[in-house]
């Protein structure tokens, strides 16, 4: 199967406040937020991209125009991989509502979290939330595959907890443990997905030279994992 990287969005306003922005509209990149992107689509000038799948929500728009800037790339829209629907929380204070009963069950026990209903946004459990996430990533690996070949590497763009959610099944890990894992904001992390099982190439990377993320067309249907580590980044 393909490579898919992983993108969050970079930082927005609401980031550095300290507010769930959830699915409130307007929350776009800071200046902060405007200098990662563009390193990081400087960073990924050379990996030939056979398309992008991002969040429909602005920040993660910003961050892709900033990734596909000077190139042809194929753009798709799909709120499958969009922010984690709040609910009651969206656009509160994180210091608010980590005096709540439900910030433990967040933390300590995802599984069990549904957010609260809200009049105006709408709510999920993380549980769902990670559910069509990962399958949403799957019905574009799938196209992508076909499409271009098992050698294609392709983008994701997406918010903190839809990527570790994503990280954690990949990981073979149970969504209580996601918590474990960090995702900054335009961090990229990048997974290999095969028939067998998925192989995590990066995790919350916000520096290295992702060109070693391209596999050579013998690798590109390889689902067996090198015994003793192998000589490369994929191996």
């Amino acid at each position: 199967m393909t490579t898919v990287l992983l993108l969050r969005h970079g930082r927005t306003a609401a980031n550095a406040a300290g507010l769930l922005a959830g699915w409130t509209e307007g929350v776009g990149l800071d200046d902060t937020g405007k200098e990662q992107v563009t390193a990081l689509g400087r960073r990924l000038r050379d990996v030939p991209l056979a398309g992008v799948v991002t969040s429909p929500l602005q920040r993660c728009r910003e961050t892709t125009d900033a990734i596909v800037s000077g190139r042809e790339v194929e753009v798709t829209v799909d709120e499958g991989v969009g922010e984690c629907h709040y609910g009651g929380w969206t656009n509160r204070p994180l210091k608010e509502l980590a005096k709540e009963d439900l910030w433990r069950t967040v933390q300590d026990h995802p599984s069990a979290a549904t957010f609260p209903a809200s009049e105006q946004y709408r709510h999920e459990s993380i549980a769902q939330m990670q559910l069509r996430a990962v399958e949403t990533m799957r019905h574009y690996d799938a196209h992508f595959e076909q499409q271009v070949g098992a050698h294609a590497v392709w983008a994701l763009v997406s918010h903190g907890d839809v990527i570790k959610s994503i990280l954690a099944e990949c990981l073979g890990e149970h969504i209580d443990q996601f918590q474990r894992i960090t995702v900054g904001p335009a961090s990229l992390s990048a997974v290999r997905l095969t028939a067998t099982r998925p192989f995590v190439l990066r995790i919350n990377d916000t520096g290295s030279d992702p060109a070693d993320l391209v596999p050579k067309p013998d690798q590109a249907k390889d689902a067996e994992a090198t015994v003793g580590g192998g000589s490369t980044a994929q191996g």
